[in-house]
């Protein structure tokens, strides 16, 4: 695979990801927008994303084909604990953006803006820590 082409898919999964993080963070907020609410909007957009890029990236960005129970377990923990640091980003980010404006426009951008930045650095933790076999090409 390209470096281009990399770049292109990494990015559309992230929008992907991204799309459904929001719709479910807006779904949550259909049954109200105080400060619980906000937690659950951001932990359940965020887990449904987790779980969307995890599939995609592992098929199609690092190419692992592995299967069974052990090495997915193993593999969605360390993807997992990857996210945490890069979550961090995001969460930190959004709530940031929430106390100061209290606006959903100003959420969904520090959304994306948290999103895009987290997404970089995870690659980067994913491809060193979590698919560490040699599958992906365009890091050679």
């Amino acid at each position: 695979m390209t470096l281009q082409t990399l770049i292109l898919r990494y990015a559309a999964f992230a929008v992907i990801a991204t799309i459904a993080n929001l719709a479910m963070q807006r779904a949550v907020f259909q049954f109200g927008d105080t400060g619980p609410y906000f937690a659950a909007a951001v932990g359940a957009g965020t887990l449904l994303g987790l779980g969307i890029k995890y599939v995609l990236d592992k098929r199609w960005i690092f190419h692992d084909l592995e299967t069974g129970m052990k090495n997915h377990g193993r593999k969605f923990w360390r993807y997992t604990v990857m996210g945490l640091i890069t979550t961090a980003i995001f969460w930190g980010t959004e709530t940031t953006f929430w106390l100061i404006w209290k606006d959903d426009m100003m959420r969904e951008l520090s959304a994306i803006l948290g999103l895009s930045i987290g997404y970089v650095v995870k690659y980067n933790l994913d491809r060193r820590f979590v698919f560490t076999g040699r599958q992906w090409a365009a890091s050679t």
